[in-house]
């Protein structure tokens, strides 16, 4: 749980799997901000913590500033992470609420699904190379 935990909240890490920049404050009330997610400049994800625990658990406020993502305002959702020793590794255990409907709840699946990938790949000590955000499939 503590390389993850690092890669969820050191700066420099989280730049190793999503973003161009990254700023923590890590205590309840302080700052969660990502900029220039999936290489989309301006694309920012803010928020602010509500819970530290270290190696084990964050919760923080979530929402995008930018053009285009006025549905999830920054404060307007939640996202639970949950880290757990298991079988040598770690289980993330992640909830995110407060979505306004199920086309975001949709969006914010895809994204995450995608973002938890490359967390897996930096944490477990590869490079998940250049983000260029989720890919449709179909």
């Amino acid at each position: 749980p503590a390389t993850v935990f690092a890669f969820l909240t050191d700066p420099q890490k989280i730049l190793s799997w999503m973003g161009a920049e990254a700023e923590t404050e890590l205590h309840p009330g302080g700052l969660y901000l990502v900029k220039d997610i999936a290489g989309r400049p301006g694309r920012t994800a803010r928020g602010q913590f509500r819970e530290v625990v270290p190696v084990h658990r964050l919760a923080y406020t979530f929402g995008w500033e930018g053009e285009g993502d006025e549905a999830v305002p920054p404060g307007s959702s939640l996202v639970e992470i949950d880290l757990i020793d298991r079988d040598g590794g770690t289980l993330v255990r992640m909830t995110h609420t407060g979505l306004p409907n199920t086309a975001e709840c949709a969006n914010h699946a895809k994204g995450w699904a995608h973002y938890l990938g490359r967390l897996g790949v930096a944490a477990g000590g590869g490079n998940p190379g250049v983000d260029r955000g989720p890919v449709d499939h179909a």
